[in-house]
């Protein structure tokens, strides 16, 4: 475990309330956090730090939203948002995993669902998803392949509860060439095995991300991220997020204590 502040600040007592107004997701960053993350951040020249959001998912009154927290060169933290009354009231289902993104999100009930994410480093590794079983409430990471893969997830989709393909791109050619692959679950994300490769891409044919009655967009105006759905023909904003959340920067030096006798 690491002493950081990169983790969930928006717990049940600490939501964020939409009232027509983009919200700000709450940031902090350490001295450990500067160190860990190689940032060259300082007292006199703060790290300006930003919101990208990625995903999007509605499943009744639900919506959820899933992105990265991030400086001009390095991935800080996945985030994942949720709302359970249509937007109005939001928190952090999931800590924020460290140097990590998480991307597209689907639900097949309203019980069970899936986020996408892989650790964003030098190149993407480690492809991974956060599965629920309770409708949003808890999740818990699971791997689709051995740790330390080179590899982004670059679509995903589950027919049930039980049966999904996720088509992963592994950046570098393997010594078949076979650079693209894709992974099969009977287990609901819980496990995974390939079951194609091959040194083309590989496409499915549906993927998570991509229903027409709902998006995500990024306003010039307001400097935010606008989360949208269809209603009747029209486009209804159901929240937004600021694309700048704040800054890291070092705590102040401590005071020097005054000399003893005085």
């Amino acid at each position: 475990m690491y002493a950081m502040r990169l983790v969930s600040l928006l717990a049940a007592a600490q939501s964020l309330i939409y009232q027509g107004q983009p919200l700000r997701i709450p940031f902090q960053c350490g001295e450990d956090d500067i160190h860990a993350l190689g940032l060259d951040c300082t007292a006199e020249a703060p790290c300006a730090v930003f919101l990208e959001l990625t995903g999007l998912e509605i499943a009744g009154a639900k919506i959820f939203a899933s992105g990265n927290l991030h400086t001009a060169t390095t991935t800080l933290a996945s985030i994942l948002l949720a709302s359970e009354d249509e937007g109005k009231t939001w928190t952090e289902p999931h800590e924020r995993i460290r140097s990590a993104g998480l991307e597209q999100i689907q639900f097949v009930d309203f019980e069970r669902g899936w986020v996408a994410g892989q650790q964003l480093q030098a190149v993407p590794r480690d492809p991974f998803f956060l599965v629920t079983t309770d409708g949003g409430k808890s999740w818990r990471r699971r791997p689709v392949a051995g740790e330390g893969q080179v590899g982004a997830i670059e679509q995903f989709w589950f027919d049930s509860r039980t049966d999904g393909l996720v088509a992963i791109d592994r950046m570098q050619s393997a010594e078949t060439g076979a650079r693209h692959s894709i992974y099969e679950s009977r287990t609901g994300g819980e496990g995974w095995s390939i079951r194609e490769v091959s040194a083309r891409p590989l496409k499915l044919k549906r993927a998570a991300g991509q229903n027409p009655d709902r998006r995500l967009r990024a306003d010039a105006r307001s400097k935010s991220f606008v989360l949208e759905r269809r209603t009747g023909g029209r486009w209804q904003i159901l929240a937004s997020f600021l694309v700048e959340t704040g800054v890291c920067r070092p705590p102040p030096e401590p005071e020097p204590a005054p000399p003893q006798g005085q």
